[in-house]
């Protein structure tokens, strides 16, 4: 029998966290986990007259998610020349550790890491296909009990965050104080909002002083889009299916998201916040800060109610992810200081080649001696107040 660790690079480093992990949560979580009002709208995986796997979200079959696709989600390694078969099945053929929590514990345990922050990936694509406010929130609160339990018995190596919507703000603050008290220890938010309304509106107000009162940060984390959040200057049926492009621009929905907090003015209300941006890259941020103060000390400031330049709030009050491969990231630690970047590996998702081990000894070593640990592990772990497991 095959050893499922043999061939696991093992990093040199000790003290490496991952900041953003995925797991393939079990698709059946919502049928046990969600309220009976909700379970007929439940999120589940079907299978077509063609005998192909589909998502279905509130009862309806998935538009994007079709034609045993659902299978190329933990396609993590595969190459662009490699050959490709849609009738894998979700989880099907998903790289040891990616739906079981004691597989995932000997995986960080043979890549040397100390913890990993786990999300998810099933739950990145049912709020793109929903309006419904009231089903979304059920559906957060069900995953969220979900990953609690995934992490339960890992002594804290396993660290769950939060599927928040925005749909609902109140509502996503009720959420984020149980399942705070459940044991996660953040919470996250879309690139977009059912809504419509930018991230940082004074509406959701209610949750950004909740993640204030708790004490825990707020992540914003790309998902699939829906149509009308995709890139607006080009008409859908162009963009369609040109999942390169879709990829590549992906980060900009962050950008944007992150920039209405400024321009509301978010940080001076909620001066003890902390916001992280995850998966959209960190080697634009110094220019994007730049930008940011430029635009803020011309006449165009005058539309932003901020006691300081923004340059100012992020070095307070916010943190970004970066990939191990980003070639930038040591400049970007210089310029804005090692205390604000994590690493991440995307594990187990289609959009990376899987050498992450490879990639992250490779910035350690291009990163100052006092910069390392912090970057490695000591930074994200004390933004989210969580101990490195001894």
């Amino acid at each position: 029998m095959l050893n499922p660790l043999e061939g696991i690079q093992k990093l040199k480093f000790t003290g490496a966290v991952d900041a953003d992990g995925h797991i393939l949560e079990d698709a059946g979580l919502w049928d046990r986990y969600i309220e009976a009002k909700y379970k007929d709208r439940a999120v589940r995986v079907r299978i077509d007259a063609k005998g192909l796997e589909y998502l279905e979200v509130a009862g309806r079959p998935s538009k994007i998610f079709s034609g045993g696709r659902l299978g190329g989600l933990s396609a993590m390694g595969t190459k662009r020349d490699d050959k490709w078969q849609n009738r894998r099945t979700y989880g099907g053929t998903a790289p040891f550790g990616a739906m079981d929590a004691k597989e995932r514990l000997q995986r960080i345990e043979a890549e040397g890491l100390a913890a990993a922050f786990l999300y998810p990936t099933m739950s990145l694509l049912w709020e793109t296909e929903t309006e419904d406010i009231e089903l979304a929130q059920a559906c957060t609160r069900a995953y969220n009990r979900y990953i609690v339990d995934f992490c339960s018995q890992s002594g804290g190596r396993l660290i769950p965050i939060a599927h928040l919507s925005l749909g609902d703000p109140a509502a996503a603050a009720a959420e984020l104080e149980r399942a705070v008290k459940a044991g996660c220890k953040g919470g996250w938010v879309a690139q977009f909002v059912m809504t419509r309304k930018p991230h940082a509106h004074p509406d959701h107000d209610v949750l950004f002083a909740k993640a204030q009162e708790l004490d825990v940060p707020i992540g914003i984390h790309p998902s699939l889009e829906p149509v009308w959040a995709m890139p607006g200057r080009y008409d859908y049926k162009y963009v369609r299916g040109q999942f390169y492009f879709l990829n590549v621009t992906a980060a900009d929905a962050i950008r944007h998201a992150f920039t209405s907090f400024f321009q509301y003015g978010t940080f001076d209300k909620f001066p003890k916040m902390r916001l992280v941006l995850l998966e959209a890259g960190a080697g634009w941020i110094d220019y994007w800060l730049g930008r940011l103060d430029a635009v803020y000390a011309s006449a165009m400031g005058r539309t932003v109610p901020l006691k300081e330049k923004p340059s100012f709030y992020f070095n307070r009050s916010c943190w970004i992810s970066a990939d191990p491969d980003e070639r930038s990231l040591p400049a970007m630690v210089e310029l804005c200081g090692a205390d604000k970047f994590f690493w991440a590996s995307d594990f187990p998702h289609p959009d990376h080649v899987g050498n992450y081990i490879e990639e992250v000894e490779e910035l350690a070593h291009k990163l100052p001696p006092d910069a390392r640990a912090k970057v490695m592990g000591e930074n994200v772990m004390k933004v989210y107040k969580c101990a490195i497991p001894g």
